[in-house]
């Protein structure tokens, strides 16, 4: 995994990761992490606040994963789906050619959101992104698609 790379600018911490491709110069693909040190530190709840992306990148829209295995099987059990579900968006940045760090911005939908699911969420995005937080939004949802789907994330990639 690439190493990050922080910059204080103003009141602003600025973390530059790189995504690296055999056809485009390394510099042109940065996404730039912005962490203003006014706002609350999200990183240590794995997430960042806002994320530039490179000027002229092709972008890709990764459809909400769930926790259903291969065979569409869901666990009744909140965080085996929640570690099932980022396995499966592994799947699809690896079908893309993409790697974590290349992760923009997660949508995560939550049934019944409430505190104590924060550490599986935390843990999860954490051990998949590593210091790589994207941008994150979490939508705490009555329901989702099917009735035993308890999490869902999305994920906007910087392809190139």
């Amino acid at each position: 995994m690439p190493r990050a790379k922080r910059l204080l600018i103003g009141e602003l911490i600025v973390m530059s990761m790189g995504v690296s491709t055999a056809t485009a110069n390394e510099n042109d693909l940065k996404l730039t992490i912005v962490n203003p040190q006014t706002l609350y530190d999200p990183s240590p709840n794995g997430y960042s606040t806002a994320v530039i992306t490179p000027r002229g990148a092709r972008v890709a829209y990764i459809s909400g994963q769930g926790g259903q295995d291969s065979t569409g099987a869901l666990s009744p059990d909140f965080a085996v789906q929640v570690a099932q579900a980022y396995a499966n968006l592994r799947t699809a940045l690896d079908a893309l050619g993409a790697r974590p760090d290349q992760v923009a911005k997660l949508t995560v939908f939550v049934v019944d959101h409430d505190m104590s699911k924060l550490e599986v969420l935390t843990r999860n995005v954490k051990e998949m992104f590593g210091e790589a937080l994207p941008a994150q939004t979490l939508v705490p949802v009555p329901k989702l698609a099917i009735d035993p789907m308890l999490f869902e994330v999305e994920a906007v990639v910087v392809l190139d």
